[in-house]
């Protein structure tokens, strides 16, 4: 009985990690394009100084 409470652990256990970095990678293109969109409109303004960054 331990046995099988210990294998269904691990398997819930390896189901939360496995959603949390699908969740991360959704995050993670998120701020990728949300990034890039601000990098286009940067470039964009004309203002003489073509930086990526903001500080």
């Amino acid at each position: 009985m331990a046995v099988l409470l210990l294998v269904l652990l691990l398997a819930l256990i390896l189901f939360g990690v496995g959603f949390v970095f699908k969740a991360l990678w959704w995050v993670a293109i998120a701020v990728f394009v949300i990034w890039l969109l601000g990098f286009l409109f940067r470039a964009a303004d004309g203002d003489g100084r073509r930086r990526w960054y903001r500080w």
